[in-house]
Order: structure tokens, then sequence, then C-alpha cells
């Protein structure tokens, strides 16, 4: 058996080795819009009340956004990860369905 002190370019010493602990990169998740799109016939107030329960918007901030959906014909309520974007247009288009409004919510990526 060879002794630590015949190894080719040693100081006599046992071997050391450096371990470099390789943090990995997260990679930041992509984000979506989440929109509620203008139509003649759901209510102002309707709209208004879908901002306020499922994006947490307060009265003054759901009326604006209702509003500018009304004057451009589409406004965002929020912007998520995908998961979450996905749930929330579900749970729109379930909530207006119920209550017999055509509201339509999509989701685009940002």
């Amino acid at each position: 058996m060879a002794s630590d002190e015949s190894r080719p370019g040693g100081t006599g010493g046992p071997a050391t080795s450096v371990i470099t602990k390789v943090k990995p990169k997260t990679k930041r998740p992509n984000l979506y819009r989440v929109l509620i799109l203008n139509d003649d016939y759901t209510p102002m107030e309707f709209v208004v009340h879908v901002l306020e329960k499922f994006f947490q918007k307060d009265v003054e901030a759901a009326t604006k956004i209702m509003l500018h959906v009304h004057h451009n014909g589409i406004g965002e309520c929020g912007i998520f990860t995908y998961e979450i974007a996905e749930t929330k247009v579900t749970q729109v288009m379930d909530f207006a369905r119920k209550h017999q409004h055509p509201l339509q919510c999509v989701m685009e990526k940002k």
C-alpha cells in the first residue's frame, strides 16, 4: 500500500478536497394578467361586487376598474401566477353564470 508521502506533488499530508455547494437558480414563475371584458348586459354594480369579492378591491378601486372596463372594453383585475390566475378566472366565470350574467373574465401572460 502506498503511503500519503509517496503521492506525486503531495505535501506528505492527507489529500484534501474542497466541496462547493451549488445553489440552484430558481426561476421566477411567469405572471398572468386577469382581465374582465365589457359587455352590454352585466350590471356595473355586479362587476364592482366581483372585483370586491374575488380581487379584494375596495369600493373605490373596484369602481375605477369597472369604469375603465366600461369605457375601454377591458380592464385588469390583478396579476398572479398561473394557478392563481386560472382559479380567479374560473371563480368569476362560475359566479357570473350562477347569477345569469354573461360577464367574461380571461387571463393573458404578462
